[in-house]
């Protein structure tokens, strides 16, 4: 089954005009570590992207491609997985001394749960630092290492 979905999101991506390598390469990353990668619409109405975390799924709505934030929408997802590969999974915080900048403020504090907030503050600090990609892939590395 789990071959089955990502032949279809491999087809997926090759219908998708200019998917970025980097967001390629950071999804092969995050299947190596067991993570499943689908392009399609999150169950979540309205998400850009989702982490089911039992199931280690992330869906990537396709939308991200067009208005092309699919890399940073990867990123912060990737960021979350790092939380759970390092919750033993569970998700948890990995106590970045990063901070996003502040027009992403309004988009974690919406949450009224502070270990919530925090989660997403931290993958929205990783996800607009100019080296995300970079700080992405070596929190995967760094907590997800089997």
């Amino acid at each position: 089954m789990l071959e089955i979905a990502a032949l279809y999101s491999s087809l997926l991506i090759s219908q998708i005009k200019g998917v970025p390598q980097q967001f390629l390469d950071l999804k092969n990353q995050l299947e190596k570590y067991g993570f499943e990668v689908i392009i399609e619409l999150p169950p979540k109405r309205g998400a850009y992207g989702l982490l089911k975390i039992k199931e280690k799924k992330i869906w990537i709505n396709p939308v991200v491609f067009d208005l092309q934030i699919a890399t940073p929408t990867l990123i912060h997802e990737s960021v979350h997985a790092a939380q759970v590969c390092a919750g033993k999974g569970r998700i948890k915080t990995l106590g970045l001394e990063l901070q996003p900048i502040p027009a992403a403020r309004r988009l974690f504090l919406r949450y009224t749960n502070i270990h919530r907030q925090d989660i997403e503050r931290e993958a929205y600090a990783v996800q607009t630092q100019p080296n995300s990609l970079q700080l992405a892939t070596s929190l995967l590395q760094k907590y997800c290492q089997k």
